[in-house]
C-alpha cells in the first residue's frame, strides 16, 4: 500500500548522501519505480545519476512523501525548496540528526504531518535499526508509511515520545562507534598477547560479527548465551571476572558512555 501510493503520487528526497542512497537502493530493490522518485541534491553521486530517478528537476504537485536527508547544518537553507508541500497533504519524514520536530513544524506550517527518524550507520548495508516518532498531526497510517520506507534498511521501532530520541542516539545512534572501538581494543589485546596484528584484527572482527548474529537469531537472552559459553573455572570465566567487575567492568563503563552521548544529544537540541 505504501509503495503503491508513492508510485502514484511520487516521493521527493531532499538530499541523497550515504543514508539516502542506502534507502533509495532498498526501495528500488523492492520495485519502486525510479520515475516516481525526485531528488534534490547539489552534489549527486555517480551512482545516483545512473538510477533513472528525477534529479534536480521539476517536482510533483503533491508528493506522497518528502524525505528530509540533508545534514542538519544545511536544513534551514534547504527546507524552503519543499515548504510548499507543508500543511497536511504530504508526509514529511526526517532522518536528519539533531533537528527536532518543532523546527520542521515552524518551517512547514500547521497541520504538517511529520515523522522524525533516527537511523544508524549499519543502515548503509541494510542492517540498521531506526527509531521513529510522529508529531500530533501524524496518524497511524503515516507511521505505517514511514515504517515501510525505513524497513528497507533494517529494523524499525516506534517511540512513545520525541524525548526518547536522545537515549536512542546514545544507544543505537552512537553505538556502532562503540562497537568499532571494541573491535580495535579486542584486536589490540590479542597483539599484546603475541598475535600478529592482521590475525588479531581478523579474529576480533569475526568474533564481534558472529556473536552479534547469534544474539539476533537465538531464542535465548544475551545473558543466557553468555552462560552457555562460560565453563566453571575456565578461560571465559577468568576473562569475565575482569569484564563484569561491578566498579571497573564493562557495565558501569557503558552506563557512563551512553549517559554522556545522551546528555550531549540533549545539549545539541537546546
Amino acid at each position: 500500500m505504501a509503495f503503491s501510493e508513492i508510485a502514484r503520487r511520487g516521493l521527493v528526497m531532499l538530499g541523497c548522501g550515504k543514508m539516502g542512497s542506502a534507502m533509495l537502493e532498498g526501495w528500488l530493490d523492492r520495485d519502486l519505480p525510479p520515475a516516481s522518485v525526485h531528488v534534490l541534491d547539489p552534489h549527486p553521486s555517480d551512482w545516483l545519476a545512473r538510477q533513472g530517478v528525477g534529479l534536480n528537476g521539476p517536482l510533483p504537485d503533491g508528493p506522497a512523501v518528502v524525505l528530509l536527508a540533508v545534514k542538519p547544518q544545511m536544513m534551514a537553507e534547504a527546507l524552503p525548496s519543499v515548504a510548499r508541500f507543508g500543511g497536511g497533504g504530504t508526509l514529511f519524514v526526517s532522518v536528519a540528526a539533531g533537528t527536532p520536530i518543532a523546527t520542521f513544524e515552524a518551517a512547514l506550517g500547521p497541520g504538517t504531518r511529520i515523522v522524525r527518524a533516527m537511523p544508524n550507520t549499519p543502515a548503509a548495508i541494510g542492517q540498521g535499526i531506526t527509531a521513529i516518532v510522529g508529531n500530533a498531526a501524524a496518524g497511524p497510517e503515516d507511521l505505517a508509511m514511514a515504517e515501510a520506507l525505513l524497513s528497507a534498511v533494517g529494523q524499525v521501532v516506534r517511540l512513545e515520545d520525541e524525548d526518547q530520541i536522545d537515549a536512542v542516539t546514545g544507544v543505537s545512534g552512537s553505538g556502532p562507534a562503540y562497537v568499532f572501538h571494541m573491535i580495535d581494543a579486542l584486536a589490540g589485546a590479542g597483539v599484546a598477547e603475541g598475535l600478529p596484528p592482521d590475525l588479531a584484527m581478523a579474529l576480533a572482527k569475526a568474533t564481534v560479527a558472529g556473536a552479534g548474529a547469534l544474539a539476533m537469531s537465538a531464542d535465548e537472552t544475551p545473558e543466557q548465551l553468555r552462560r552457555n559459553v562460560t565453563s566453571p573455572n575456565g578461560t571465559t570465566q577468568a576473562g569475565l571476572e575482569v569484564l563484569m567487575d561491578a566498579r571497573t567492568g564493562l557495565a558501569p563503563l557503558m552506563r557512563r558512555t551512553v549517559a554522556a552521548a545522551t546528555g550531549r544529544s540533549r545539549e545539541l537540541r537546546g
